[in-house]
């Protein structure tokens, strides 16, 4: 090789690796998240590292990972969702009551989607055409479901899941819990429908100007009422992927479930109107959301403890919400 050559060479190697530095730096925090949760596992037990068992990981974090897709479809529309904790307390209430055993499993199975999409078909009226905000109409019609619940059960928890709709949670193939692909084919779903399809470019145009967006001729109440719409049709398959996991029904509304899907949003890549995780993203960070909580316990970390760490994780993810829309 001549002098030439290895000169040429030279800032061509420089400019590869500025670019791969570039894109280590450009990825979601949820990444460095599970990296280093990684990198530590083996001083803290060595049932972390086993394989079995991020099985039980993954199976674990299957409701929250399909709900963590529906925020991150509306938040791409810079709308929120957080009527989740509602259609996931109604749908476990159903499930267990035992209303619903004079009907087919298949009624049974079918009810936490019917319940998820007329949430999405409310939420999706009231924030794109009746122009209420986002946050206080979601919230709303989730308060109105747990209250529902609340003087349906009267305060007494419910009964046992049918043992047939545990199948999805507990059947695996080669050790991959169902719920786990139903969880990784909606991801492929949505991930092409975003590349290929010309909703996912109407949902980018509005994440990133909603008023160009219109001007330019795209439906932007539409684009917002399908969000909402597809969103809630999602957060019911999380819900009905929550009741397969659960032995004995609850009342409790499970605050920590939107709270959790909107910080793995966030920490994903995914914040309002900006999408650099993509799908991917969002499913780093449950991950590591379900990998840290192993993790706590394993250390012996009780409720308490659980809930100021989950805390700490949700204004990490404002604060870095807030950064990132501060360079925009």
């Amino acid at each position: 090789m001549t002098t030439t050559d290895a000169k040429i060479e030279t800032p061509s190697r420089t400019l590869t690796a500025r670019r791969v530095f570039s894109w280590v730096l450009g990825l979601p925090p949820a990444y460095y998240v599970l990296a280093i949760l990684i990198a530590v596992a083996p001083a803290v037990s060595a049932t972390l590292i086993n394989p079995n068992y991020w099985f039980v990981i993954l199976k674990q974090s299957a409701p929250l990972g399909i709900a963590v897709l529906a925020q991150s479809l509306v938040m791409r529309v810079r709308s929120i969702d957080l009527s989740v904790s509602g259609v996931f307390a109604f749908s476990i209430y159903l499930a267990s009551s035992g209303l619903l055993n004079s009907y087919s499993p298949f009624v049974t199975a079918l009810m936490p989607i019917v319940i998820g999409l007329g949430v999405g078909l409310i939420n999706g009226a009231l924030v794109a055409y009746v122009r209420a905000s986002a946050v206080i109409a979601t919230l709303s019609v989730s308060a109105i479901l747990i209250g529902i619940v609340q003087f349906m059960s009267s305060g007494r928890a419910p009964g046992s899941t049918p043992s047939w709709l545990r199948v999805l949670t507990s059947g695996n193939i080669y050790g991959l819990s169902y719920s786990v692909i139903v969880w990784i084919g909606i991801s492929v779903v949505v991930a092409l429908a975003f590349r290929f399809l010309i909703l996912g470019r109407y949902f980018r145009a509005v994440g990133d100007n909603p008023r160009a967006a219109e001007i330019t001729g795209i439906p932007l109440a539409r684009t917002i009422f399908v969000s909402h719409t597809f969103a809630g049709t999602l957060t019911g398959i999380a819900a009905l992927v929550q009741v397969s996991a659960l032995a004995v029904g609850t009342i409790k509304p499970g605050f920590d479930t939107f709270m959790n899907a909107l910080a793995a949003t966030i920490l994903g890549g995914v914040t309002f109107g900006v999408d650099r995780g993509g799908v991917a993203g969002p499913f780093v960070a449950v991950v590591a959301f379900s990998f840290l909580f192993a993790m706590l316990t394993v250390f012996g970390i009780q409720e308490p403890g659980k809930l100021i760490v989950q805390g700490g994780i949700i204004a990490l993810a404002a604060i870095i919400y807030g950064a990132r829309v501060g360079r925009v």
